[in-house]
């Protein structure tokens, strides 16, 4: 294995220069810099990250643990963080819970042994104080991503009631009364927020939203479509428009509708959270509530970063907003 005095000897420098190069801890002139560049390729010098981590008390990595990596907006998110870190010279570890609390818990100790220096987190529906504390425990700085709570903790996500207001309001004002809310498993903060804040707009229109126009507690397409299904066969009166809280809640949705023989928008308005791949080749095309899923993953990165160089600084929590592309589904 070559060593960094071979380096140097190689380039003829000293030792100290190519620890500079090595390290960027002091201006190497760029021609220098060739040099050793160019002699760290020939002997095929690979640097030692383990114990440049070590002196450094940095690893120059950061772990990502979230909920659903099939969620398109979850994916979304992944590109986002990673591409962040990738411009920052960071490592990224990746990690699914698939919505279990001790695979969570797992996935966090695996990262912790790894030494990474901070983490990014999408809470599993479920997850304990615990975990929090955990990571505390480590000094650990972290960022909660989408799944918002009311910690002391930095966190990113989107203005849900926002959004979730501006489409009952579209819906209303196309003289929807009867809207069906899907709104899945309401241990997710994201799905709760939009869950009250569907509630709440209706109120301030003076509309009643009964039990049977309520689907919760869903957390799989197969749940939803029996749920939905269920209530579209036995409401004495079916709603005139339905709306989801998430792609797979959404997919659920659509099977149920077409089960029962029913047709969008003929029979009854349909939106969505977050959509679908290639939603535009859909026949109607579906109104759809889009996070900037990428943009919230790069400001997540952010948010560790600066908690990293600042560790006693204010706690930041910041918002993105959504954008509704209204299409065939509720015309």
């Amino acid at each position: 294995m070559a060593t960094i005095v071979e380096v140097a000897s190689l380039a003829g420098v000293s030792t100290s220069t190519v620890s500079h190069v090595l390290n960027e801890t002091r201006h190497v002139e760029p021609e220098t810099r060739a040099k050793v560049v160019a002699a760290m390729k020939s002997v095929g010098y690979r640097r030692d990250a383990l114990a440049r981590s070590l002196r450094r008390s940095r690893t120059d990595s950061i772990g990502l643990v979230i909920s659903d990596a099939g969620e398109p907006a979850f994916a979304d998110m992944v590109h986002g963080v990673e591409e962040a870190a990738a411009q920052r010279g960071i490592s990224l570890l990746l990690a699914n819970s698939a919505e279990d609390p001790a695979r969570e818990r797992a996935a966090i100790e695996a990262l912790l042994d790894r030494r990474v220096d901070g983490l990014i987190l999408a809470m599993a529906a479920g997850s304990g104080a615990g975990l929090l504390a955990r990571i505390r425990e480590e000094k650990k700085p972290l960022v909660l991503l989408d799944r918002l709570a009311d910690l002391d903790v930095d966190q990113v996500g989107v203005d849900n009631q926002s959004a979730v207001t501006a489409l009952v309001e579209h819906l209303t004002d196309k003289g929807h009364e009867r809207i069906m809310l899907v709104a899945g498993d309401l241990r997710v903060s994201s799905l709760r927020e939009r869950y009250d804040g569907f509630r709440l707009a209706m109120r301030e229109r003076g509309l009643d939203t009964p039990s049977d126009l309520l689907c919760e507690g869903t957390s799989t397409a197969a749940a939803t479509f029996e749920q939905v299904g269920e209530l579209l066969r036995t409401s004495a009166q079916q709603p005139t428009a339905i709306l989801a809280c998430s792609t797979l809640l959404g997919a659920g949705v659509l099977k149920a509708v077409q089960q029962a023989g029913l047709l969008i928008p003929d029979s009854m308005a349909f939106a969505t959270f977050d959509g679908f791949a290639y939603s535009d080749l859909f026949e109607p095309q579906i109104t759809t509530v889009r996070q900037p899923a990428f943009q919230i993953g790069e400001e997540a990165v952010g948010l560790l970063v600066r908690r990293l160089e600042d560790p006693s600084g204010a706690t930041q929590i910041h918002r993105l907003k959504s954008s509704i592309e209204f299409r065939q589904s509720t015309e």
